[in-house]
């Protein structure tokens, strides 16, 4: 919840100042338009605020994971790493009192702790150190060195002067320590704000690993080999959704036969999530590249028809009329009306198929896959490597952008016309 107050609030700061700093240009052609609002042609993405956008992301990723590429003033409050100390009072059932030290030695994931020596003290209840890694807890057997008297029972009633019994807490500079129901103390260091690696890893971390699998691999094939495959499994089922959704699309524009044939199926299956489709792609198709293909070719066929449809029903009327009076034949009609001004809706369709057959091929290279990003991502997640993930999902993100750029420089170029009356 902090995190997104932050975004937040950064977002609110940088549109004023922003606002009050820049100026907008006013030789440009939306500054010459007297009404913009409502007009769609008048609203462009704000550079400023995408490049603000970007580096507030990363920003508040490098600060709440206590990366090195930020400085350090801006990191979050970090876990507490060092010596933690306390004294506990402990009670004989005698009646007898005593109290003691123990030092915990908190350090983070994979790094060697040096417990220091400690004198045990004078006294039946004996100074002790002991070890619990950075944001977790561990269990601190005070008695294990004390003194205890033959027949008697010791019993810990106070950390720091503070009375303590089973279930209860005292809150310390180092962090909280508990009592457990049969009477052992817990330490759990403070955690402050950042996230622990192994739930966020710091940005240089999953560059890092970038490097690492660029290099060196992963189960047996290369990064670009994995990216390769996905990529190569998206383009030919979003291929086949077109070749086969585009032709379904406009006989359902064209013909009211069509239409009412194809379209009670084509509405119910919009609807279902491709991954729903899974268990019965594998029966039908097995586990092998087919199933996986047949898989993203469903997840594409039914947007691509849709927006066909679509665009054959947004044709003005007023073209198709003005050509039949010029003469024009059924086919030139299809050819020079009804195909031109339906691309537009087309390469809309296509580029959110693109979107859904990239967001479906994780879940296609569930199954038995060898290659591919998605299967990167699953395989490592089952042994926690987050870094992994994070790094497929940027790389799966880099990647579907790209062609969304690309599509779209195609859509300028093939469709200039688009936006026109």
């Amino acid at each position: 919840m902090i995190v997104f107050l932050i975004y937040a609030a950064i977002f609110v700061a940088s549109f004023f100042i922003v606002k009050l700093v820049v100026k907008t240009a006013t030789n440009d052609f939306t500054s010459l338009k007297t009404v913009t609002f409502g007009d769609e042609s008048a609203v462009r993405p704000n550079r400023i605020a995408s490049i603000i956008s970007i580096l507030t992301i990363f920003l508040l990723w490098g600060a709440f994971t206590g990366s090195k590429l930020v400085p350090s003033f801006l990191h979050a409050p970090g876990p507490f790493i060092g010596t933690a100390e306390f004294d506990y009072t402990a009670e004989l059932s005698t009646g007898d009192r005593d109290d003691a030290t123990v030092r915990v030695v908190v350090t983070r994931a994979g790094d060697e702790p040096v417990l220091p020596e400690v004198e045990p003290g004078d006294g039946f209840a004996k100074n002790d150190v002991d070890e619990v890694g950075a944001w977790r807890s561990g269990l601190i057997r005070v008695d294990r060195n004390d003194e205890i008297p033959e027949g008697a029972d010791l019993t810990v009633v106070a950390v720091n002067g503070q009375p303590i019994e089973p279930g209860g807490t005292v809150q310390t500079d180092y962090g909280r320590i508990g009592m457990s129901p049969k009477g052992t103390l817990n330490f759990e260091p403070a955690k402050g704000w950042q996230m622990e690696p192994i739930w966020l890893p710091a940005p240089e971390a999953v560059v890092a690993r970038i490097g690492e699998i660029s290099r060196e691999g992963y189960r047996d094939s290369t990064l670009f080999e994995h990216l390769g495959y996905s990529l190569f499994r998206v383009v030919v089922g979003f291929l086949f959704g077109a070749l086969v959704g585009i032709p379904l699309g406009y006989a359902m524009g064209l013909s009211d036969w069509f239409r009412g044939w194809f379209d009670p199926i084509v509405e119910f299956m919009r609807p279902v999530p491709p991954l729903a489709l899974i268990p019965l792609v594998i029966i039908w198709a097995g586990i092998g590249e087919t199933g996986k293909i047949i898989l993203l070719f469903l997840a594409a066929l039914w947007i691509m028809a849709i927006s066909a449809r679509s665009g054959v029903s947004g044709v003005n009327i007023s073209k198709v009329h003005a050509a039949y009076s010029l003469g024009a034949s059924k086919w030139q009609i299809m050819r020079y009306v009804i195909v031109p001004n339906s691309l537009p809706e087309i390469f809309t369709g296509a580029r959110v198929a693109m979107g859904v057959c990239w967001g479906t091929v994780v879940a296609a290279e569930l199954v038995a896959a060898e290659q591919g990003a998605g299967m990167m991502i699953m395989v490592a997640s089952k042994f926690q490597l987050t870094d992994i993930v994070i790094m497929g999902i940027i790389l799966i993100g880099i990647i579907g952008f790209g062609i969304d750029m690309l599509m779209r420089w195609a859509e300028r170029i093939l469709v200039p016309w688009k936006g026109r009356s």
